[in-house]
């Protein structure tokens, strides 16, 4: 504590305080504390070796105590009894820093420096016999001098001291955690132990990415990371040695500076990291699973692995609607939604390298792993033809439909979810139509052939023989583009030639 704090021994000269490096040589500091010198003290002296200790201010919550073999950073103002000032660590706008009980100050300041809390504030009056004695400091110190300090702790840390975590929150389901070389996206608060602010990634409004345990971060922070679960959240404390040490970062963070990290994890994954592909519902019947070439309707919510949605083509109250395998969605994707059937639902989890990458895109950051919960709705393939699944046949079926007659028939038309499209029987009559000449889509026209009297079948037509891409708003009913039809049709068949309108009857 410059002068105020040399030992009580009968040399004259003021002893060193701990010097960290070289930026603080003795006699600099020596020229620097020499202020303020009083030439009378006449205050009595306090007799024998008695310290007087006034705890002003204790924090509500102290965790850690000074003790001896500590290294310590405090502010002090150094008084005379009569309120003159000798010295002060904020005239030099920089901490004095120490380690406590190894005689590096003057005995009265080991002494009441032992058991203070951060922040902590302490008025001491320290007899002669515990600072400077009968022989004072020439031109700082009188002979016989009291010396008081008001004294204001705010940071402790000992060279045996590791980085300490505590985690205040945890989320329920952790299937993942924090692993030497992962790619991490993460905010926090840094502050030091007194709880001033150095540094925050919400003010920057900017989640830190970083790859753990290679050396881009501090040591300190490439251990605390460790073992973090996507949505945890913990106070990591990094002592000195393992954070910037004496140098500080040369702005916010002094010299030996223990730091103090208030952490949550958004994002992990690992550049090794292929899909994650979770099935939460598969239909009991799937005739068949989407392959590379095939063409597919689907509903999705996209979320960050921190659950904030970045899209869904449910707000936009329309499906997501591509071709598979071939491009035309990001390479996760392409490889996520193979595999599927019809009114499956799945969460495919993509890392960035297979996503959006580096840079990001939109509402979706750099780096950021994908969440997709997926709803198929539908899928076909350019090259399928028409497919007639028939539910009932007449024993006598010998008269089949063929182009050219005249068919009544009842239909319910659905989308291959089950979403109805439209049906004869609420109105009442059949629909009428001369198979072959167009009245209907090509694939109904092609499911409608060798059909006998009373037989049932489900007709599933593709797209593209179907409404295709542009889809049909009619006033029976609405149909998506791209979407397949599928009808249950009953016929009532008679052959007539040379219909031409479809009608109601």
């Amino acid at each position: 504590m410059a002068t105020t704090e040399l030992s009580g021994s009968s040399s004259p000269a003021p002893r060193a305080p701990v010097v960290l490096g070289s930026r603080w040589p003795v006699l600099a500091l020596q020229a620097a504390f020499l202020v303020s010198f009083v030439t009378c003290n006449d205050a009595p002296p306090v007799p024998g070796d008695q310290l007087h200790i006034d705890r002003s201010w204790v924090p509500e919550t102290c965790s850690r105590q000074v003790k001896e073999g500590d290294f310590v950073r405090y502010h002090y103002h150094g008084t005379f009894p009569d309120g003159t000032k000798f010295d002060s660590s904020y005239d030099r706008g920089s901490t004095y820093n120490v380690f406590v009980g190894k005689g590096q100050i003057i005995a009265g300041m080991d002494k009441a420096l032992i058991g203070m809390c951060i922040n902590e504030r302490r008025f001491v009056k320290i007899p002669p016999s515990l600072a400077y004695g009968s022989e004072g400091v020439a031109d700082v110190i009188p002979p016989d001098a009291i010396l008081h300090f008001d004294v204001l702790l705010l940071d402790i840390w000992n060279p045996s001291d590791s980085v300490h975590v505590e985690t205040y929150h945890k989320p329920e389901n952790c299937s993942r955690t924090v692993q030497v070389s992962d790619f991490i996206r993460y905010h926090y608060n840094g502050t030091l132990m007194d709880g001033t602010l150095f540094d925050s990634s919400h003010n920057r409004m900017r989640t830190y990415d970083t790859y753990v345990g290679i050396g881009w971060l501090i040591p300190g922070m490439d251990t605390g990371l460790l073992g973090m679960c996507v949505g945890e959240k913990r106070i990591i404390t990094v002592p000195p040695f393992l954070g910037y040490g004496e140098d500080g970062d040369g702005k916010d963070i002094p010299s030996q500076a223990s730091l103090v990290f208030d952490v949550v994890l958004l994002d992990l994954h690992n550049p090794k990291d292929g899909i994650t592909v979770q099935s939460h519902y598969v239909p009991e019947n799937c005739e068949r699973r989407t392959q590379v070439g095939d063409y597919i309707r689907y509903h999705y919510n996209g979320s960050l692995l921190d659950g904030t949605l970045f899209d869904s083509s449910y707000s936009r109250n329309h499906t997501y609607d591509t071709y598979i395998g071939k491009g035309y969605v990001i390479a996760g994707m392409d490889e996520g939604l193979l595999g599927l059937c019809i009114g499956e639902e799945r969460r495919v989890i993509i890392p960035p390298h297979l996503g959006y990458g580096e840079e990001g895109r939109g509402k979706i950051p750099g780096s950021a792993v994908l969440v997709f919960d997926i709803y198929v709705i539908d899928f076909h393939n350019p090259a399928d033809s028409v497919s007639i699944t028939s539910l009932f046949k007449p024993s006598d079926c010998t008269l089949l439909s063929k182009k050219g007659d005249y068919l009544k028939y009842h239909y319910n038309a659905t989308l291959m979810d089950g979403t109805v499209l439209d049906s004869t029987h609420q109105y009442g009559k059949t629909y009428n139509i001369v198979l072959g000449s167009g009245q209907v889509v090509i694939g109904m026209d092609i499911g409608l052939q060798d059909m006998c009297v009373g037989e049932k079948r489900t007709v599933v037509v593709p797209p593209h023989l179907g409404y295709g891409e542009p889809g049909v708003d009619m006033h029976l009913f609405s149909l998506v583009c791209g979407a397949q039809l599928r009808v249950n049709s009953e016929s009532a068949c008679a052959t007539v030639t040379g219909y031409t309108f479809p009608q109601w009857e």
